[in-house]
């Protein structure tokens, strides 16, 4: 896969002033998203010194809610509106931004790309199969509302070993073991604060997973309607899922979190069916998608 470079440069500030919020702030306060840039850290996946000293000085102990250390700098946490404006002015903050949702986004693909046609022609299908082969040892990452793993769409049949260069995890929980993740599905996280499971409630996540990579399937349909055979995109693709999303509910704080692990894990692709506004303007340095998918991008990764 070709590698992706791109340069930017953002400021560095190497003396930190930390001010408490003032003594009058409001009892209210919601999630915002702290920016802090690239990664400044000598050591990797520790926190940077200015990035420690203004998680610190929030009011509330347990205000934090997401730390951002692999791919890029920042962190997520409740405050109130006056101690988010004086956080907003601290050196090293790039940007800052309030924690809103974003929505869940499923359209065709392959149909319009016409790859269904290499199923049912043996010809293409073998052009297909030798194509795909050599996707076999690619990592796609997808963020989404988690994964159905008895779907058979996600069973590792005649699949080699899992590529040594993967640094994830399989996140267990009650309802999704270890034995969830198998050579086909070979990680999992989750980082939805309200259901912290990498099972599937919805879904979405299941579906945009198998789009791109799912094994194939013969014999599907629809209530024995429209027979025919599920298939992804990459069929021979690693898949690892990054649940960030639950109930077609997506917060940016849990979806950053999700890119920075995918990063440091090894994915080669992400891929993320969510969005907001489609006529909204786009600001570079407050776009949650943006911000992820620029250090995405600086790593070497394609983002879908």
């Amino acid at each position: 896969m070709a590698r992706i470079s791109i340069f930017f440069f953002f400021p560095l500030f190497l003396s930190v002033s930390i001010t408490n919020a003032a003594s009058d702030r409001s009892e209210e306060s919601e999630v915002y998203i702290v920016y802090m840039g690239g990664k400044g850290s000598s050591t990797p996946g520790t926190l940077r010194d200015d990035q420690a000293r203004l998680m610190d000085s929030l009011s509330s102990r347990n205000a934090v809610v997401q730390v951002y250390k692999h791919g890029f700098t920042g962190f997520a946490a409740h405050m109130s509106k006056e101690e988010a404006n004086l956080i907003a002015q601290e050196p090293g903050v790039v940007s800052m931004f309030p924690d809103k949702e974003l929505k869940l986004l499923t359209t065709r693909s392959w149909s319009f790309l016409k790859i269904q046609h290499y199923i049912d022609n043996p010809i293409l299908a073998t052009s297909l199969h030798n194509s795909s082969a050599n996707a076999a040892d690619t990592i796609i990452g997808v963020i989404d509302t988690g994964i159905w793993p008895e779907s058979k769409s996600f069973n590792d049949k005649g699949m080699g070993p899992i590529p040594k260069r993967w640094k994830g995890t399989c996140q267990e929980t009650e309802d999704f073991p270890a034995s969830s993740c198998n050579r086909k599905l070979i990680g999992a996280r989750h980082f939805e604060q309200h259901n912290q499971t990498c099972r599937d409630a919805d879904g979405h996540g299941s579906h945009t997973a198998s789009t791109a990579g799912g094994a194939s399937v013969p014999g599907v349909s629809y209530y024995g309607l429209a027979p025919g055979t599920a298939i992804g995109g990459s069929p021979t693709s690693r898949i690892a899922m990054y649940k960030a999303c639950y109930e077609d509910l997506c917060y940016p704080s849990a979806i950053l979190a999700a890119m920075d692990n995918a990063i440091h894990d090894g994915v080669d692709i992400m891929s993320l069916s969510l969005g907001g506004d489609p006529y909204h303007t786009v600001n570079l340095w407050t776009d949650t998608l943006a911000v992820g998918a620029f250090h995405a991008a600086e790593h070497g990764i394609m983002v879908v």
